[in-house]
């Protein structure tokens, strides 16, 4: 028996892509990148939140993550962690900018892959969205879960791959050609910080229920 029925997917799939082109943290996390280190940071980046949404939907289909929703208190944790962490990468921006002709250097792809697999994982509103989206599509009839929740997870994913990797490559662009002037450069490292300050205050002030 196929674990997915192929109606289901079917619907499944649409709803998950209008979840990946509503703006958010992920797709504003690949713009700073992107904003900084260009495309190929911002390609990194993106590789690194489509690998935490797998390993979210992984914990849920193992059960971890119920068990994190359950106990607000080590969700309220985590969501520090990753308010902290998004403060000190703010921070980072406001020192060097976007230069990438001396003086402080951009973020490697490397870095960027482990930043944003990092920031995705310490966002408890990833864990809270999986068990509440993923769920619906979940048929225990049709074989094992944690195959159904896999297979949802990459779905979506693929989706945010594409929709991220896409905002991620026109800000690299974009950036690239502006770090030719020290103020737009300035003004890019500005930016880059404001939106992850955005993205640490949207997670502090994020609801738990």
């Amino acid at each position: 028996m196929i674990p997915v029925d192929p109606l289901t997917l079917l619907a499944f799939i649409p709803a998950g892509l209008a979840l990946n082109l509503t703006p958010g943290a992920d797709m504003m996390f690949c713009l700073a990148q992107g904003l900084r280190g260009g495309p190929r940071a911002a390609l990194a980046a993106d590789a690194g939140i489509a690998l935490g949404a797998l390993a979210h939907a992984l914990a849920a289909g193992i059960g971890l993550s119920a068990l994190m929703a359950a106990e607000p208190r080590l969700l309220d944790a985590i969501r520090w962690l990753g308010v902290a962490y998004l403060l000190w990468l703010a921070a980072g921006a406001l020192r060097g900018g976007v230069i990438r002709n001396g003086g402080a250097p951009a973020p490697s792809p490397g870095r960027a892959f482990r930043q944003a697999l990092l920031v995705n994982l310490s966002n408890p509103k990833v864990i809270l969205f999986v068990l509440a989206f993923v769920p619906q599509f979940v048929e225990p009839a049709r074989g094992p879960v944690l195959t159904q929740f896999l297979i949802f997870g990459a779905l979506l994913a693929l989706g945010g791959l594409v929709v991220n990797g896409l905002v991620g490559v026109f800000a690299g662009g974009l950036g690239r050609r502006l770090t030719h002037s020290p103020r737009l450069n300035r003004a890019l490292g500005l930016t880059t910080a404001a939106i992850f300050t955005a993205l640490a205050a949207r997670l502090a002030l994020m609801n738990r229920t």
